[in-house]
Parts: structure tokens; C-alpha cells; sequence
């Protein structure tokens, strides 16, 4: 008696399972990778798409504004933490007397935005009123000088 071909022991239930594992396998990790891209973003780019969309030409403007203005800007954080603005013109003199404001942001969402005053410490360096926890940080300034205004965006650890 000759035994029975693996192919006739492979069919109906066998089968069956191994479709019903794979499509079970399929939807488990779907379902895994939409739950951590959920968690790991915790905000939104803008609140309403279309009114932005209104908006962004604007916003060009508003860059190539701030850019034929030459301002060069340095953002470091001191040993307690404290961010630090060093603010110079296009010809490297320091842009004195002005009013820096900021709000830091966790890139992720994961901590609460905090609002940052700064003072000036010298000519063209601003420090900020509080020191930020520990991780990374989007900082968002808005710089005002004699009429003249820049908003930057910058990252710190």
C-alpha cells in the first residue's frame, strides 16, 4: 500500500485555517501599527486646512519680508536650561531692544506647551524667563523691533 500524497492530506480544514491565520495576522498588525501611529502623534499642523489654504499666500509674503530683513539668529540653552537667542542684522551687528516671545512645544504633543518671555542680557542676547524640561522642543519666536517683525522656528534638546 503506497502512503497518501502530501498533496491530498493538505486540503479542506488545513487549508482553510492557514487563510483564516494569514488574514488574522494581516489585521493584527494593521491593527498595531494604527494604534502606535495614533499614540505617537499628539497634535494636529493646522486647525482648519481649507482657511489655511486662504492664508498661505500671505504667509510667503510674510517670509519674503523677514528675509530681505537679514536678521541671523543663534538658539542654544545654557546649563539650567534657559533658552538663549544671540540675534545679529545682515551685517552682524546685534539687534538690540526688542521684544522676543515664544512658546515651546513638544514635537510629539506628549508635554503642554509653555509660553516663554525673554529678557535681554546684552546687546542682541535674549534669555528666556523659564527653563524648559528635559527632551526636545519646537520653539516657536515672534521677534518685534521698531515696526520690524520675525517669527522663527527652531528646535532644541
Amino acid at each position: 500500500m503506497t502512503p497518501p500524497s502530501p498533496i491530498r492530506r493538505f486540503t479542506g480544514w488545513h487549508m482553510t485555517a492557514i487563510l483564516v491565520a494569514f488574514f488574522a495576522v494581516v489585521i493584527a498588525v494593521n491593527m498595531l501599527m494604527a494604534t502606535i501611529a495614533v499614540r505617537s502623534f499628539g497634535g494636529t499642523v493646522v486647525e482648519n486646512s481649507y482657511v489655511a489654504s486662504q492664508k498661505f499666500n500671505g504667509w510667503l509674503a510674510e517670509a519674503r519680508a523677514q528675509r530681505r530683513l537679514g536678521w541671523q539668529d543663534k538658539v542654544t540653552m545654557d546649563a539650567a536650561r534657559h533658552v538663549r537667542l544671540t540675534l545679529t542684522d545682515a551685517k552682524g551687528a546685534p539687534v538690540a531692544g526688542g521684544g522676543v516671545m515664544a512658546v515651546a512645544q513638544h514635537p510629539l504633543g506628549r508635554a503642554p506647551d509653555l509660553s516663554l518671555a525673554f529678557h535681554e542680557m546684552a546687546p542682541g542676547v535674549y534669555a528666556s524667563d523659564r527653563a524648559l524640561p528635559l527632551g526636545r522642543w519646537q520653539i516657536r519666536f515672534d521677534l518685534r523691533l521698531t515696526g520690524r517683525e520675525e517669527h522663527l522656528l527652531r528646535e532644541v534638546d
